[in-house]
């Protein structure tokens, strides 16, 4: 890990202070894959990096998958996109917890973030997060992995949260679900062949 991340740890006033701060988005045109998380947690949006809290398992995530070579630092979090990755948030604001989030906040922010993939145009966006998945986008029934609808434009994949705090799933079963993404989307396109 980056010497900065593990040496910068933000105090309780620093804390108190990213509440309602947004983080910057790590996106280019044409990605291969836009991971969506729910919304910054107050210790991301005090350090300015995505799933920055210790303890949370997207980045050990991440190598396990194939995603990156070498486990990174949320600092070199910039370093995804010379991979086709990016990441963006559901919602833009930091708070304690995503259950302080309104309906409100998940129907702004879904309404922008379609508008973000429109303009990028990733070939998929992966949702991190079923419970948010299902309150932003309205539905009932869905389970991990490949998503009937296109949102944008994009193929639609749901993943489980990497949150430390989802105990529904361990680091071996996120690190299958998210290689399983990995792979079908590092295959390469292929055009029909003409009849």
């Amino acid at each position: 890990m980056s010497r900065e991340t593990v040496r910068h740890r933000p105090t309780r006033e620093q804390l108190r202070a990213a509440y309602g701060k947004t983080i910057r988005d790590v996106i280019a045109l044409d990605l291969r894959i836009l991971l969506i998380g729910i919304n910054p947690g107050l210790y991301s949006a005090a350090v300015g990096h995505h799933f920055a809290r210790p303890g949370n398992r997207f980045w050990p995530t991440l190598y396990g998958a194939g995603f990156t070579d070498q486990l990174l630092a949320p600092a070199e979090e910039r370093q995804l996109l010379d991979r086709g990755y990016g990441i963006t948030n559901l919602v833009d604001r930091a708070t304690a917890q995503a259950a302080e989030l309104t309906a409100k906040d998940f129907s702004n922010g879904v309404k922008r973030l379609e508008k973000k993939v429109v303009r990028f145009r990733p070939r998929c966006v992966a949702f991190l997060g079923i419970s948010a998945y299902q309150a932003a986008l309205d539905r009932r029934s869905t389970v991990v992995g490949p998503q009937k609808a296109s949102f944008g434009g994009a193929r639609v994949w749901l993943l489980p949260n990497p949150s430390g705090l989802n105990a529904h799933y361990q680091l071996p079963a996120l690190i299958r679900l998210f290689r399983d993404l990995r792979l079908r989307m590092d295959q390469p396109r292929t055009k029909p062949k003409p009849i």
